[in-house]
């Protein structure tokens, strides 16, 4: 039985997939590495300071820095990030997502966001989303990057759920991984499919309405 429903962040409530690049691109920039938007594909889903490293990786660059310099480095992208998502307003949530967490609302699903953005909270209150959900587990709660399952059970846990009663809704392989890891019924929003294959594939969060989610959840079981 569905009882609850666990959302990625970035580009499932909001797409703030952009201010993430343009902060990364600021950092990199000074720094004299090279990033493009296509690099920046890679960094969906992953930890700050695992996106760093994947970055100098990138660049050839994997031991140039301490473990302090890149801790610092990380930190600094947070900061321009953090003027980024000043600028958002609940303009910025996605299509069809203030619907869905209405309806699930009155249906009495619990609800949850799996982000390892530690930003999660500011930017869903400045989305005005956060009386729709009943928790949040972000980097601050979790020690491991999706793919891994952690950040997802740890949702299930604080909701009081078990995962197999939970879809859980994300934009990148990495979250799906995460999802379908933790035995949860995983969509996956316009995922560019390089591994396991999400359990319902849709192309925006447009079409993501309630009985549909309940009829593919079902005929799962």
């Amino acid at each position: 039985m569905l009882k609850a429903l666990v959302f990625d962040l970035d580009g499932v409530l909001t797409d703030t997939a952009e201010l993430h690049y343009l902060a990364w691109k600021r950092l990199s920039d000074e720094l004299g590495l090279d990033f493009d938007r296509e690099q920046n594909e890679a960094l969906k889903g992953v930890g700050r300071l695992d996106s760093f490293e994947i970055i100098l990786k990138n660049n050839g660059k994997t031991h140039a820095y301490t473990q302090p310099q890149k801790e610092e480095c990380a930190a600094r992208k947070n900061e321009y990030y953090k003027e980024l998502i000043k600028t958002l307003t609940k303009d910025d949530v996605l299509p069809g997502i203030p619907e869905l967490l209405a309806e699930a609302r009155e249906k009495e699903l619990k609800t949850a966001v799996a982000s390892v953005s530690r930003n999660a909270p500011e930017v869903l209150e400045r989305l005005e989303l956060t009386k729709y959900f009943d928790t949040v587990a972000d980097a601050s709660k979790v020690k491991n990057s999706k793919p891994d399952p952690e950040i997802f059970l740890t949702c299930a846990e604080q909701l009081g759920v078990a995962p197999e009663n939970c879809i859980g809704i994300e934009d990148s392989q990495a979250g799906i991984e995460g999802i379908l890891s933790a035995g949860m019924y995983a969509v996956g929003i316009n995922v560019t499919v390089t591994g396991r294959t999400p359990d319902l594939c849709l192309c925006s969060t447009e079409e993501l309405k309630l009985d549909m989610l309940l009829e593919n959840f079902m005929r799962r079981e």
